[in-house]
């Protein structure tokens, strides 16, 4: 089992404010430190000091930290084309010493793409099938070779694929509900199926249609690592949960709906039993006030130990 923080930065929160999420990450003997790629705050609030690119920032983590995994839960296809992804990640690889994951999805918030004036478009499904033929088909080939591609939206001639990631296959994160073609593109070209923020029924649910999506390629199920992301509050007692949960606009009694995660460290504990029985391997706790500094460091030094690996 693996354990991440999982961050949503684009909701008012700094460079420094994830550099010390990952560092108490690091410190406390997590796995990974993973965020949102998102440019507008989603909600009521104030969005100063305003969005943090994704990958800029891991790119900053990857000269901060030296153990933790990074990457995206996830980056949206709208937002790069898929050559120059596969560069920036593959030298944010380098730059981390092979320690970097790309989590890619179609995208969905139609008011951050209208509020930077970036396409939105209405079939996207397509794009991220055709972004990830080129990432990994760029990754995968030789060195003294070149890449080409011709798909309906993008063309690719003779393209270097330099730079080599360092790992020599660099993880790659799929996710979401989708009944036929998620599961189906992840069978094909993830290393990761996530899924996040629902019921453990319905985890249970997606990770078998997960799986049998990889047994009707040939593709044994047992080389699809298998996650779940969670929102997640830690107390000593109650009044810290309280505490909590106000600091994010929640009561306890809404936030306490059966698919996320609160609790004391040993009911947080007894959650994530409950989805490695479904085959969880990988947990993201997904922590939404960053300042809470407090808040991760909980998780790393009370949460933790308790947990199976």
């Amino acid at each position: 089992m693996e354990y991440c923080l999982f961050t949503e930065p684009q909701q008012g929160f700094s460079y420094d404010d994830q550099l010390a999420f990952a560092q108490s990450a690091e410190r406390h003997g997590l796995d990974g430190f993973f965020r949102s790629d998102h440019y507008l705050r989603m909600g009521e609030g104030d969005p100063r000091p305003g969005p943090t690119d994704a990958w800029t920032t891991l790119a900053g983590l990857a000269r901060e930290t030296s153990r933790i995994r990074l990457g995206t839960l996830v980056s949206s296809v709208t937002y790069r084309v898929p050559a120059i992804l596969a560069i920036q990640v593959a030298q944010i690889d380098a730059m981390s010493s092979g320690r970097v994951e790309l989590g890619l999805g179609t995208g969905w918030f139609e008011r951050e793409h209208t509020a930077y004036g970036i396409p939105f478009p209405a079939k996207r499904f397509d794009l991220l099938e055709e972004q990830l033929q080129i990432v990994t088909g760029l990754w995968a080939t030789p060195d003294d070779e070149t890449f080409t591609f011709r798909g309906e939206h993008y063309r690719l001639e003779q393209a270097p694929a330099l730079p080599r990631p360092v790992q020599s296959r660099v993880p790659v994160i799929v996710g979401g509900g989708g009944p036929k073609r998620t599961p189906a593109l992840a069978a094909r070209y993830a290393t990761e199926f996530n899924i996040g923020f629902v019921a453990e029924d319905v985890v249970a649910e997606k990770f078998a249609v997960v799986r049998a999506a990889c047994e009707s390629i040939g593709r044994d199920p047992a080389t699809l690592k298998l996650s779940v992301a969670l929102p997640t509050i830690v107390g000593a007692d109650d009044a810290e949960i309280a505490r909590r949960t106000a600091a994010i606009g929640q009561s306890r009694e809404r936030f306490d709906n059966g698919a996320n995660i609160i609790g004391t460290p040993e009911e947080v504990a007894a959650k994530v039993e409950r989805l490695r029985a479904l085959g969880a391997e990988r947990v993201y706790f997904q922590l939404m006030d960053l300042r809470d500094i407090d808040h991760a460091d909980q998780v790393g030094a009370e949460v933790l130990p308790l947990l199976p690996r």
